[in-house]
């Protein structure tokens, strides 16, 4: 039997309800202000995320043995939707973190520098 449940996958970021709209973009949802430096993303149906402000957040690195990535998340679509889904997060902000990208994945960095992955499923 458990001790606990999944509350919460939290980002540390320098702005928490900038990361939750860039992510409510990404993967649909509502970013809300929970104040005190704390924002949410509410139904997007997935696992639920939070974001925490962090002063003097340094981003992960990708891939670098000598940094800590930290974490990072996988978001599966459809193969056929890559491309697209490709230029919207770009648009958003996003950055890309691997030029030589894999047919089915895609390494990108979110406006606060944490990696995820487009995943072709």
């Amino acid at each position: 039997m458990p001790l606990a449940k999944l509350g919460y996958v939290v980002l540390d970021c320098p702005d928490p309800l900038a990361l939750a709209t860039f992510y409510a973009a990404v993967i649909g949802g509502t970013a809300k202000d929970e104040g005190g430096g704390w924002a949410t993303l509410e139904g997007h149906g997935g696992t639920p995320l939070a974001f925490q402000a962090a002063p003097g957040h340094v981003p992960p690195q990708w891939p670098a043995a000598e940094h800590s990535q930290q974490f990072h998340l996988d978001l599966h679509l459809p193969q056929a939707e890559m491309d697209a889904a490709e230029k919207e997060v770009l648009a958003l902000g996003a950055t890309v973190l691997e030029a030589g990208r894999d047919r089915d994945f895609r390494v990108y960095a979110d406006p606060a520098g944490h990696p995820f992955c487009l995943c072709a499923c």
